[in-house]
């Protein structure tokens, strides 16, 4: 491993400490590539991790507990830790949602979130939260994307999803379906088109081809199930059209992600949460029957238009594998390399 070479130091949160967060944490640093591509720092609770040791049977890694990034050896074998110091194990029970145990979760993002706007970190990843938890605990979000937009002091931000080459925006995400359709306007669809096609550039795709999906089934068949399509989607695209952007839209939706797989498009936005997440969970989570296991969860989750990285694993805290060892760490491992490979494209 060349040290001279360009190594970002990634803040992963360890996630609610009741859920799968400290175990993929552990089992995805096992891996040596993961150090000879960055330099990876835990945010969370060095107690909470020793007993996560146990259960996923790596008994051989070193927890480093250290105040400041600095302090960090990043050197495989051993995972440093930021320690809070805030998960007390014999006051949590893993697998259960808990007021303590969101706090503390709740902690981790807001620490990262600090380290990242001062520069002491490259870029964040985040470990899965329990929004019921971290609402008993009083932090009245619907998520991390809310909880970064606040910190940072964003307005125009979306989440993006990812497996392999698809990938996918949302004009909205968190909200009910009735109100998802009244977020449809102009304005929004034109803001997160821009966004689809700066993370593309980010991503080191020089001329990124954007695909617009419909609201309606159809794309609403010229009005006749919904005028969506016609009073602000189209004049989105046009608008984009003319500013320089290759968008092609609006398309219906329940063809679009085949052509995205299909390589005709490198980003498609979607216009509310499910008609994003659907998809790609459909491709990036495999259940295996017969071990009526996880057999891969794979996608990964970026939060587009901060001012600092985020990547999240794509899924939920598991609290029902949580102590089992089981949880696979796929989703933690691809979201960790997304973020190096954001980081790399910032340095450049």
């Amino acid at each position: 491993m060349n040290d001279k070479a360009f190594r970002p130091l990634i803040g992963i949160t360890m996630g609610d400490p009741n859920s799968i967060g400290p175990e993929i944490s552990l089992k995805a640093l096992s891996d040596e590539t993961v150090y000879q591509k960055c330099r990876p720092l835990i945010i969370g609770d060095a107690g909470c991790l020793e007993r996560a040791k146990n259960f996923v049977g790596i008994k051989d890694l070193r927890i480093n507990a250290i105040k400041s990034p600095e302090e960090g050896l990043y050197s495989f074998g051993t995972v440093d830790v930021l320690d809070l110091d805030n998960a007390d194990i014999n006051k949590l029970e893993v697998g259960k949602i808990d007021k303590y145990a969101g706090e503390a979760a709740f902690q981790y993002v807001d620490k990262v979130i600090d380290l990242a706007m001062e520069g002491k970190v490259d870029a964040t990843v985040t470990n899965a939260i329990s929004k019921e938890a971290i609402n008993l605990a009083g932090h009245h979000y619907s998520g991390h994307t809310e909880i970064y937009a606040d910190k940072t002091g964003t307005k125009k931000y979306t989440m993006m999803l990812a497996f392999q080459n698809v990938r996918v925006v949302h004009v909205s995400t968190h909200c009910s379906l009735r109100e998802a359709c009244d977020r449809v306007k102009k304005d929004r669809v034109l803001d997160v088109i821009k966004i689809a096609y700066d993370a593309c550039r980010s991503l080191g795709i020089a001329e990124p081809k954007i695909a617009v999906a419909g609201l309606n089934p159809h794309s609403g068949e010229h009005g006749m199930f919904g005028r969506e399509e016609i009073e602000e989607i189209t004049p989105a695209i046009s608008e984009a059209v003319s500013m320089g952007i290759n968008a092609e839209g609006p398309i219906p939706p329940d063809t679009v992600f085949s052509k995205a797989r299909g390589g005709m498009y490198d980003m498609v936005v979607a216009m509310y949460h499910d008609q994003g997440h659907i998809p790609l969970k459909v491709l990036g989570f495999v259940y295996d029957q017969e071990t009526q296991k996880w057999k891969a969860v794979e996608g990964v989750n970026i939060t587009l238009g901060l001012p600092i990285i985020r990547v999240s694993v794509d899924h939920g805290t598991a609290f029902d594998q949580a102590g089992t060892g089981m949880a696979n760490e796929l989703s933690l491992k691809n979201s960790i390399d997304y973020a190096i490979r954001l980081a790399e494209g910032r340095k450049k």
